[in-house]
């Protein structure tokens, strides 16, 4: 964070595009600022490629009278719906709108839009470090406009709203998630009568749809610290609104003494494990769902204790329903996802028992390309605080991922597809796809993953011969 003045401001914007515009607003009589996150970031000393500008009149105006004096070089877009134009000029893009005052309905984050002040517009904008604006005019040029004193929230790392909390998030429920997107991405504090007014309006997040939630989610989880996001999400009611699946999570349960651990809080420490090493958002949202499914498993087993069998067979059925509810993906990125939490068992396993070449084989097998990202997201998922046993895992996993290297190093796929496939069977002993065909492949594949046989034609032939003659079948 840098203070500066006017002057050192109107350096910063000594740039040809930020006169033209002043040029064309001058031309107008009319007043222009550049506004929002650009303004922001300038103090953060944060790269942005958006630029906003506000014009006390016709934005679509300026932007038109502004692609006229930028030439062919410049493209221009008009959204008359919204009352915004763009103009496109080499690598920048310039979103122009006039200045307005908003009024909500209860049941609805539409507002009825009327052209308005400057002071109207910084009055509607969600956060105070969000209401900075920066005039363009040649008179005034790189004067700051700041009536909510957001420079000092952003020296202070502070989220707040301008004006009253309750109406900021009752009006445009959005918000609220934009507040705590805006705290984690920045790794600032939401001030305390905001944060309570999260509290209070959290309700008013049912009237938001799936994917306007979706697209700040996965802002939340492209951060440096995501866990930051969603603890707060938790704390205000959010969470249990938009995924009551992980919020579940957030219990600990005692009998005879005897308690399991916060779920919850563990899953987070999965997933800033796993965004230290990783900017996959699939594979952290992998995280974020890993032990989702664990609600639903846990039991109390004397004299074992609790356990969650199952949960990753449960969880990756789970993930399809967030998914969709979310409107996230539902293609390969899901299916990924799915996958990861089905798997991400299967190498802790191995690496609490021996680590045999069968159990690497089936793994490799099963996880194929996405071996690595499994490995990682398993390796994240080693939060235990005994030191002891910690090193003990993530020895073993070393020892699986040599094993792997070793595997595919070898062209796994060749290894672990058996030689003999399905069309060979069924032409061999005159089937149609069936339910014997499965079981003599399966066979096979069982055979070659655990090396009990050369995959070479010969021993896997005498096997399938062997196994027919068990199920009654013969060739001709």
């Amino acid at each position: 964070m840098k203070l500066y003045t006017d002057e050192e401001l109107a350096q910063i914007l000594d740039q040809p595009i930020f006169h033209l515009i002043g040029e064309v607003a001058d031309d107008m009589a009319v007043e222009c600022y550049v506004v929002g996150g650009y303004v922001r970031d300038i103090f953060l000393q944060r790269p942005s490629k958006d630029i906003d500008v506000v014009v006390v009149g016709s934005g679509i105006a300026v932007a038109k009278q502004l692609k006229n004096k930028l030439g062919r070089e410049a493209h221009l877009s008009v959204f008359k719906n919204f009352g915004t134009a763009q103009v496109k000029w080499h690598k920048l893009e310039v979103e122009f709108v006039g200045a307005r005052k908003e009024s909500y309905s209860h049941d609805s984050r539409k507002p009825v839009v009327e052209n308005g002040t400057l002071e109207d517009d910084q009055n509607r904008r969600d956060f105070t470090i969000n209401a900075l604006a920066i005039c363009l005019n040649k008179n005034r040029f790189g004067e700051l406009v700041d009536p909510f004193d957001g420079i000092y929230d952003l020296e202070d790392g502070v989220i707040c709203t301008p004006l009253d909390p309750d109406i900021t998030f009752s009006d445009d429920p959005l918000r609220m998630l934009r507040c705590i997107r805006f705290a984690t991405q920045l790794n600032f504090m939401i001030e305390d009568e905001t944060f309570a007014a999260l509290e209070r309006n959290a309700h008013r997040i049912e009237i938001i749809s799936g994917e306007r939630i979706k697209d700040e989610l996965n802002k939340i989880m492209a951060s440096e610290t995501p866990s930051k996001g969603f603890v707060d999400l938790q704390r205000s009611g959010l969470l249990m609104l938009i995924m009551p699946e992980l919020a579940a999570l957030d219990i600990v349960e005692v009998k005879n003494g005897r308690a399991h651990k916060n779920n919850f809080y563990h899953t987070l420490e999965v997933l800033d494990n796993v965004a230290k090493r990783s900017d996959n958002l699939w594979l952290r949202w992998a995280a974020l769902l890993h032990d989702v499914g664990k609600t639903k498993c846990k039991r109390w087993v004397a004299p074992i204790g609790w356990t969650f069998h199952n949960h990753n067979i449960v969880g990756a059925k789970m993930v399809p329903v967030i998914f969709r509810r979310m409107a996230q993906p539902l293609d390969m990125k899901m299916r990924y996802v799915q996958k990861m939490v089905d798997l991400h068992m299967r190498p802790i396993v191995i690496a609490d028992e021996e680590v045999t070449d069968s159990a690497v084989r089936r793994l490799l097998n099963d996880a194929g390309e996405d071996i690595d990202d499994l490995m990682m997201l398993c390796e994240a998922d080693i939060t235990s605080k005994n030191e002891i046993r910690k090193k003990q895992f993530l020895e073993n996993f070393r020892m699986v991922r040599e094993k792997l290297a070793d595997l595919k190093e070898k062209d796994y796929v060749r290894l672990l597809q058996p030689c003999i496939d399905g069309n060979e069977i069924m032409e061999m002993f005159h089937l149609p796809p069936c339910r014997e065909v499965g079981i003599l492949k399966q066979t096979l594949k069982e055979a070659v993953l655990d090396n009990s046989v050369e995959n070479e034609r010969e021993p896997l032939m005498a096997l399938l011969m062997r196994k027919a003659e068990e199920m009654g079948l013969k060739t001709s």
